[in-house]
């Protein structure tokens, strides 16, 4: 390596395939791993790859499944023997962690075409009492679970600063919530479609102060899947390749007690190293796919991925900056809050959408003219960070 040059995966790999699930939302009779393979098959015939050429996968824990290496029960499932697997776990981050590591080991040599991939049944695999559960039960045992904060009272606390600090109100947060319903409504297979407003939001069934239930992620079932490749392979698929430009990860704390900031996450140092290896500015991105597992999450991290300043993400969301004609479109296939929310690997939606604006193939949703997006996901009460910037082309 040359002395003085930063390694960096800019535009050495990209996304040549991505796959869903037959049906995102309720799902019943389809196990996760069924719902991996659908989306997996789906994401091998965009690449227009054989299902032999695929030597990694990378995939997560499947919430409502026995299974502690889904990666290795995926690719024994599906008939494949990878040379290289691994099951990562970062909560909500895993999404942007994964695709990030699909790149990294491309890049290193460790392997040539990578799947990214999940399934899980929330919806109709646990009761949500159990979902809850599931997520819950990850909190410390001794410091935190004997008071009672489960993940969502985690989110609570950080909206409740927000608001004292900045002045942000209820209704801000539930503009995310009609913005993104607005945008699954024009969205094929998304889970909640029926129009909201914002009385609609505020006359919820309260949560968890001060969220009511449509400023929560709904919970459902489904499949998503990538394929990545590099660059030069890229180029022979017959999708138009999504470049992966920038990558950026940062993990602030375990314990909410101990975060650092608690109206600042991770997201500034993560989108800070994406954005500089991908050599651009927040204001260079056309289109987002920001974690939203609460509407104050997305309110948080505008600020912190830098489309506004900080306290100001109330007032820029409701002037409609992440809608179209706005600063920012973000979430324009309706988000965690009203497309699908499948748990660790919820997100991946996210990316999915980003990577079909790029494409231009997202109709009467459509960003005009997108080039570049920003994909942000998160986890674990604010802990885990992770952000990808995608690109139609490898060099800027």
């Amino acid at each position: 390596m040359t002395k003085g040059v930063e390694p960096t995966i800019r535009g050495k790999t990209a996304i040549v395939g991505i796959g869903q699930s037959k049906k995102v939302g309720r799902v019943p009779g389809v196990s996760p791993l069924a719902l991996a393979v659908e989306a997996a098959n789906a994401a091998l015939a965009e690449s227009g790859m054989q299902k032999s050429e695929i030597d990694a996968v990378i995939s997560t824990q499947a919430m409502s499944t026995s299974f502690h290496r889904f990666s290795v029960a995926f690719s024994e499932y599906w008939g494949i023997v990878p040379t290289y697997s691994n099951n990562v776990q970062v909560s909500g981050a895993t999404g942007a962690a994964t695709l990030n590591e699909a790149a990294a080991i491309i890049n290193a040599g460790y392997a040539k075409n990578v799947l990214v991939v999940i399934g899980d049944s929330l919806l109709t695999g646990m009761t949500p009492d159990m979902a809850l559960r599931s997520m819950t039960e990850s909190r410390d045992q001794q410091y935190e679970m004997p008071f009672g904060i489960p993940v969502a009272n985690t989110f609570a606390m950080t909206a409740h600063r927000h608001m004292k600090e900045y002045g942000t109100t209820r209704e801000h947060f539930a503009h995310v919530a009609v913005t993104q319903r607005a945008h699954a409504m024009r969205t094929p297979g998304a889970q909640m479609t029926s129009e909201i407003t914002i009385e609609d939001v505020l006359n919820s069934k309260v949560v968890t102060t001060p969220y009511h239930k449509l400023d929560c992620a709904v919970i459902s079932d489904g499949g998503a899947a990538f394929i990545v490749t590099s660059a030069d392979r890229a180029k022979d698929c017959p999708k138009k390749p999504i470049y992966i430009l920038g990558a950026g990860e940062c993990f602030t704390h375990e314990h909410i007690f101990l975060m650092p900031e608690i109206t600042t996450t991770g997201g500034v140092t993560s989108s800070r190293n994406a954005y500089k290896m991908a050599g651009v500015t927040p204001s260079d991105i056309d289109v987002a796919g920001i974690y939203d597992c609460f509407t104050g999450t997305v309110v948080m991290m505008v600020e912190d991925l830098g489309f506004c300043k900080k306290g100001e993400g109330g007032p820029f969301i409701a002037d409609g900056n992440i809608t179209y004609g706005g600063a920012i479109p973000s979430n324009t296939h309706g988000g965690l809050l009203s497309y699908a929310h499948i748990g660790n690997g919820g997100s991946y939606f996210h990316a999915h959408e980003v990577v079909r604006q790029l494409r231009g193939e997202c109709g009467d949703r459509q960003v005009e003219g997108a080039e570049l997006g920003l994909y942000h996901a998160l986890g674990a009460g604010f802990a885990c960070a992770g952000t990808t910037v995608l690109g139609t082309e490898a060099t800027l």
